[in-house]
């Protein structure tokens, strides 16, 4: 039994006002390939297909090709993520199953696995904890509750299939593996990491949500993004992992995607960029960079689109600017969640930290925020 596990297309997606909508397809040219050169039994994409709730008419003509040309190879198991309308997702999903292409978006069928040759296939799209803690009768409103309880029907549904392989498709994060910028905040509680345990006795678990690749253990993997999303991913590798499920246990080869063009962050001061030779590298890369000069330069973005015709992004971080924290911004909130950076701006427009009920209703806020694209 042979898959191909993929995840976070976010078709529809732009990188700092550049359309990547041609890079995408790029990718599904090859992951079409790849499915076609190496028999691919099963195609599973686990979350975050589209990149918003409502997608372009463009990302959606995309998806519909690429699913088309898929079907004709073999069988796709795909499931909703936290970026995706459920809903919008799962329109005409009795019809496509039919045509071997299983989109599961329904937390209610977490139990109803998909059969492909000898293995049962799981699908668990994204869950939001407020909306299945009241119909799944949880005590707790976390992503660990809610994720432990799908996986109780898994496999509970599993122990009535023997001889087959159990193969789980979920939308999460899942300590081991590490967050880029890119991501959006799943936070609940304070917390939106769940224990690799929780796949305990599955034979491969297909994650997505996280846009780096990570092998948490053999038979617990992301496979990232096929496309970089932002900076702090400059060094990641994309792709998708080839995973062959044997009778002796379970192997695992990377394949890598198609670079549309490379990243890099660069900083330092506005007349060494333009004239120094340890730059020519990057002159035909995507760039973030930043200026160290004590004064901004003026006009410092044309002048440097003058060598870096693909500079995307300028910061200035003057050199001993009188600041302790010589970090970014996104640096300085990238372990923070919404709500904590919603606190702050809270505190920096009152003169004194958010109250508890004001913390609350920032809470609140955002959890409906989440709730309402989630029905979308």
């Amino acid at each position: 039994m042979r898959i191909l596990h993929t995840s976070d297309w976010h078709l529809g997606r732009s990188f700092h006002r550049e359309d990547l909508l041609a890079a995408q397809a790029a990718f599904v040219d090859d992951l079409v390939a790849t499915v076609r050169e190496q028999r691919v039994d099963c195609v599973l994409v686990s979350g975050d297909v589209y990149d918003r709730a409502l997608p372009a008419v463009d990302a959606v003509r995309l998806c519909d090709e690429a699913l088309a040309r898929l079907a004709e190879l073999t069988r796709v198991v795909l499931i909703a993520g936290n970026h995706d309308s459920a809903r919008r997702l799962g329109f005409g999903s009795a019809l496509m199953d039919g045509a071997g292409v299983h989109v599961r978006t329904d937390f209610a069928r977490v139990g109803e696995p998909v059969v492909v040759g000898d293995a049962a296939i799981y699908g668990i799209p994204y869950l939001e904890p407020e909306l299945v803690r009241h119909p799944w009768e949880l005590e707790e409103r976390t992503h660990a509750a809610a994720l432990t309880e799908a996986m109780r029907r898994v496999r509970a549904d599993a122990a009535e299939r023997p001889g087959l392989r159990s193969v789980v498709l979920a939308h999460a994060f899942v300590t081991g593996g590490e967050s880029s910028e890119s991501e959006r905040d799943i936070s609940v509680g304070g917390s939106a990491q769940v224990a690799a345990s929780v796949f305990d006795g599955v034979d491969y678990a297909a994650l997505g949500h996280l846009h780096g690749r990570w092998a948490i253990t053999d038979r617990v993997r992301y496979s990232g993004s096929p496309l970089a999303y932002s900076f702090s991913e400059e060094h990641h590798v994309k792709g998708s992992w080839l995973v062959d499920l044997r009778a002796d246990g379970v192997s695992a080869e990377f394949v890598e995607a198609p670079v549309p063009r490379r990243l890099a962050r660069v900083r330092g001061r506005i007349d060494d960029l333009l004239t120094g030779a340890e730059f020519e590298r990057y002159e035909d890369r995507w760039l973030q960079i930043t200026l160290t000069d004590e004064r901004r330069p003026s006009a410092a973005m044309e002048r440097l689109r003058r060598r870096f015709p693909y500079a995307l992004v300028l910061g200035f971080e003057p050199e001993g600017g009188g600041t302790d924290d010589a970090r970014t911004w996104t640096e300085r909130v990238r372990e923070r969640s919404e709500s904590e950076i919603a606190g702050d701006f809270v505190a920096e427009v009152t003169d004194g930290p958010a109250t508890e009920a004001e913390r609350a209703l920032l809470d609140e806020a955002f959890e409906h925020c989440r709730r309402k694209e989630a029905l979308a």
